[in-house]
């Protein structure tokens, strides 16, 4: 149950992301529910303002983490915190879920760990290394309930977690949350009266409508937009005061390192994983994808205003100001490098480089803060991937992106990325600077993969290392380091246990029991 904070500002916090598909039975007499288990167990922050490049294998399950990151498959397993916009923004229903259920899971959570106390008993009292590699996953697996059980609690009441009268908690909790609820709707509906009103105004000046009749129009909507607005003024101070409420009852434990030492694990964070899907929706603008394929991803029905317009017409971002936002569109196409005057053509009259380009200006229209790049250059010809690359990276800058990069191409990794994870068979092996990862490689996959790097040197001495054997089942993987039926540094503590993803020097993570270039490194 550790609570770390790192001077970067993180924007993605992801731990023990679990994404497993259901197989279909062979027979109706098959008991067993078999799961492919495409992500299983990741951790991973990823920075605000950097590109995170993601290498592995067909099938290893890139593209899975980055489609649920993105909630676009529900999340099976694990939290994958979002730090772009504040939970007060949002006010998720999970927390009134906790905060009504309290007294309820607070004794789950005793429970939970009074289990874990057992199975710890247990393991401790084993005399062999075969009977404790038996048991490490049972513990494991109870060991990450209760954090989880202890993570819904403290990350929404803090440092109250030690309080004796938690109806009292609860209560007020829920009373700051049902006004956020309020602020928020009232918000949201202020910021539609506004964009309407915006529209009203430019569609009357269009007809050339006279000032009288104008001013009339812009007086009665006016009106809506200021009574809006006063609402939103009296629900802030509602607001306001049931925080201030809060804070007076924190005053009552000022000095109790107890009571900080828990309110330290306050989260401001949004779990996407237990969003709504109503939720998730207000977050799309900012949770964006690249389809690698500019040929199947784009509709060869609507034109390419059409379709960069799709997302803003579903956010409402123009209501009804076809001209404000046609000259917008124009504005996103000439930053992504079409001529605007392309506004009006179909898909099938582009070549697959300006294809690409539209499918980003079409992710970027909405302003997003986190950006999957799926294969996004791989189905480009080698001049075009390097026009499209340079592009990523300008507007990465100019709108101040973050980037989950896959792709197989480690020549481009290296180039476009700041850190590198490596993933087999669902997990993520390695974790690294891209600099740091090519000069000292500490895992025997990533260091195979990288010795097989195509060079044009004919007097390189550098010997490429083959991986044998095929990749495993991700419907029945190997049982301890998956990696073990491949790996020539194999030992018996590898068939048996799971390795830990430990940071092995400042920045480097490996989940590896037979590290390589660990002396060098340091």
């Amino acid at each position: 149950m550790e609570n770390k904070n790192t001077e970067k500002k993180v924007l993605l916090h992801i731990s023990n992301l679990k994404q497993y598909f259901p197989v279909k039975k062979a027979s109706i007499f098959q008991k067993e529910q078999l799961y492919l288990k495409a992500n299983d167990g990741i951790n991973l922050d990823i920075y605000e303002g950097e590109t995170f490049g993601l290498v592995g294998e067909s099938g290893c399950g890139k593209s899975t983490l980055g489609r649920t990151l993105l909630q676009l498959y529900n999340q099976t397993d694990g939290r994958t915190m979002y730090y772009g916009r504040p939970l007060d923004e949002i006010a998720p229903r999970y927390m009134e879920e906790t905060l009504k259920h309290l007294s309820s899971k607070m004794k789950a959570l005793e429970a939970h760990q009074a289990k874990v106390n057992l199975i710890q008993k247990e393991y401790d009292s084993l005399k062999t290394d075969e009977e404790k590699y038996a048991m490490h996953g049972k513990l494991k697996d109870a060991k990450k309930i209760a954090n989880d059980a202890f993570l819904d609690i403290v990350q929404v009441i803090g440092g109250f977690y030690i309080s004796k009268d938690l109806e009292k908690v609860s209560a007020v909790f829920l009373k700051e949350y049902q006004a956020n609820v309020e602020l928020c709707i009232a918000k949201e509906e202020l910021r539609k009266l506004e964009s309407e009103f915006e529209a009203i105004k430019m569609e009357q000046e269009a007809k050339k409508a006279s000032k009288s009749e104008i001013d009339a129009v812009v007086a009665k909507n006016k009106a809506k937009v200021d009574a809006k607005r006063k609402d939103v003024e009296t629900k802030q101070q509602i607001f306001d005061a049931a925080k201030k409420e809060i804070d007076e009852m924190k005053k009552e434990y000022a000095g109790n390192a107890e009571f900080d030492k828990y309110e330290a694990y306050l989260d401001d964070g949004v779990d996407l994983a237990r969003l709504t899907d109503e939720e998730i929706r207000r977050l799309r603008k900012d949770l964006q994808l690249i389809f690698q394929d500019p040929y199947s991803s784009l509709n060869p029905r609507m034109s390419v205003g059409q379709i960069i317009g799709e997302g803003l017409n579903a956010h409402k971002v123009f209501h009804k100001n076809k001209d404000k936002m046609q000259d917008y569109i124009m504005q996103v196409m000439e930053d992504c490098g079409l001529a605007p005057y392309m506004i009006h053509r179909y898909p099938h009259q582009f070549s697959g480089g300006q294809r690409q380009r539209i499918g980003i200006a079409r992710s970027l229209a909405l302003k997003p803060k986190f950006v999957v790049c799926d294969e996004a250059v791989s189905a480009l010809d080698v001049s075009i991937q390097s026009q499209i690359i340079n592009l990523l990276l300008d507007l990465k800058e100019k709108e101040n992106l973050t980037y989950l990069f896959i792709s197989h191409d480690l020549s481009v990794i290296k180039y476009i990325s700041d850190r590198i994870g490596v993933m087999y068979l669902g997990n993520m092996v390695e974790l690294a600077t891209t600099a740091d990862l090519f000069d000292t490689p500490m895992h025997p996959y990533t260091e195979a993969l990288l010795s097989a790097i195509p060079t044009t040197d004919v007097d390189s001495k550098k010997e490429t290392i083959l991986i044998e054997g095929d990749i495993p089942s991700p419907i029945k993987p190997p049982t301890g380091c998956k990696f073990h039926t491949r790996c020539k540094y194999c030992t018996d503590i590898c068939t048996k246990v799971v390795p830990e993803f430990e940071e092995v020097t400042p920045g480097h993570f490996v989940g590896c029991h037979h590290k390589r270039n660990v002396v060098e490194s340091k």
